[in-house]
């Protein structure tokens, strides 16, 4: 309860949220589980990539990110180019005025501050960058929380990440390299925190069937085989065609295979771009074993997941959805944050490369995995509850940063 003399505490959300990415989305439904647990009087709304969306499914207000809608589609002529830059310079004031009107600003989770997938300068990081100088210049609080970061070689992007993560009150990691890359990219991290990925803070969905830790299945189950629409990272655009056909060759003739052998093998996506790639699959191999799924949510993912007996996947939090449900997954791994999570889970063993994908070694692999399922699901158990932990210890952390009592002096440290 709010007392009666006290204003309801104003909390932003920031990020390409409701535009398509189940992580984005699932990393905000954790925040706002904390939220409505724990301080169920703030007001909350959001500025987002998909304010429609995020309205419809998760009930707060919601405005658009960009002043142009076409932000997000590729300017060739002169008037759409003029229209872009104009859009960069009113979304200067539109972000400022949307900051103003807050307490605090949480960017949930999401790989906000690296570049490990193809990405522009003047995209999110100029908008990532302008949320933080406005909180600065405004003193509203603006936390990072869990966020992921790499080092960049580009200098504009990492100029603009780095600035962005010099002037946020409250920053927080979800892997160990995350806070080195951003210690090497000029950020004092000394006094900022390691946490799992928020999506470890969503609520579990139970497999149907017996238990799997316990009871072996008489007979080969079915596999999930999580997609994605895969052209590398910043640094590879002059290969990107190579290494999606790569990828996408190496796929089909594993879940190949997988039906020849008489498993049933289920597609699922993470981002509505997957589509096509789920299509390409179906299309290669004419299998009435090989399904498709169209999830709209991690939870729906999780269910997924959970009645699969082994996961191959290459999104993260198609990882992290596999890993949370218990479920023994091979991860084809594009950036190092993949790597991360799978030796911190206690399936480093299991990682394959998503740029060199080999059809041989990853059944190989995938064979491996399956003779370890009982021995892994344990690990994964005890793994689940010491993140279950630590994201306890940081919603604790977030409440005394960013959610002050009234009988004391706020305690938020200022970055440097």
């Amino acid at each position: 309860m709010t007392p009666a003399n006290r204003t309801p505490v104003r909390v932003g959300v920031f990020g390409l949220l409701g535009s398509g990415n189940l992580g984005n989305d699932g990393s905000l439904e954790a925040v706002l589980g904390y939220l409505r647990a724990e301080h169920p009087e703030a007001v909350v709304d959001a500025l987002c990539g998909g304010p429609e969306a995020v309205t419809t499914r998760f009930g707060i207000p919601a405005t658009r990110l960009h002043w142009y809608r076409g932000e997000y589609r590729t300017a060739s002529r002169a008037g759409a180019i003029a229209a872009k830059g104009l859009g960069k310079l009113v979304d200067v004031f539109r972000t400022a005025a949307w900051v103003r009107r807050h307490d605090v600003v949480i960017v949930p989770g999401m790989g906000v501050l690296e570049a490990t997938l193809p990405l522009r300068p003047w995209g999110f990081p100029y908008s990532l960058f302008l949320l933080c100088a406005s909180g600065r210049l405004l003193r509203t609080r603006v936390a990072l929380v869990s966020v992921g970061a790499a080092t960049i070689g580009n200098r504009p992007t990492r100029a603009l990440v780095r600035w962005s993560g010099r002037l946020a009150a409250y920053r927080s990691y979800r892997d160990a390299q995350s806070r080195d890359a951003m210690r090497a990219m000029g950020v004092d991290t000394a006094r900022d925190e390691v946490y799992p990925d928020l999506a470890f803070a969503l609520p579990t969905p139970r497999a149907s069937g017996p238990d799997k830790l316990s009871v072996p299945s008489a007979r080969p189950g079915p596999v999930c085989v999580g997609v994605m629409d895969f052209h590398g990272g910043n640094d590879d655009r002059a290969r990107a065609e190579e290494i999606y056909r790569r990828y996408l060759d190496g796929t089909i003739r594993f879940v190949r295979t997988l039906a020849e052998e008489g498993r049933p093998v289920r597609l699922l996506t993470g981002d509505q771009c997957d589509a096509t790639v789920v299509a390409a699959i179906l299309d290669a191999v004419d299998s009435p074993l090989v399904t498709a799924a169209e999830p709209s949510s991690l939870a729906d993912l999780m269910k997924e997941m959970a009645a699969a007996d082994t996961v191959v996947a290459i999104r993260y939090h198609n990882l992290i959805c596999a890993l949370k449900t218990g479920t023994p997954v091979l991860a084809l791994c594009y950036a190092a944050k993949s790597d991360s999570l799978m030796a911190e889970m206690g399936l480093g063993a299991y990682c394959h490369p998503a740029r060199e994908v080999d059809a041989d070694r990853l059944l190989e692999q995938f064979r491996e995995l399956e003779k370890r399922s009982a021995e892994l699901r344990q690990t994964l158990t005890e793994r689940n509850l010491a993140a279950a932990r630590r994201l306890e210890h940081q919603f604790n952390s977030l409440t005394t940063t960013l959610f002050p009592a009234t009988d004391h002096a706020p305690t938020l440290r200022k970055a440097p």
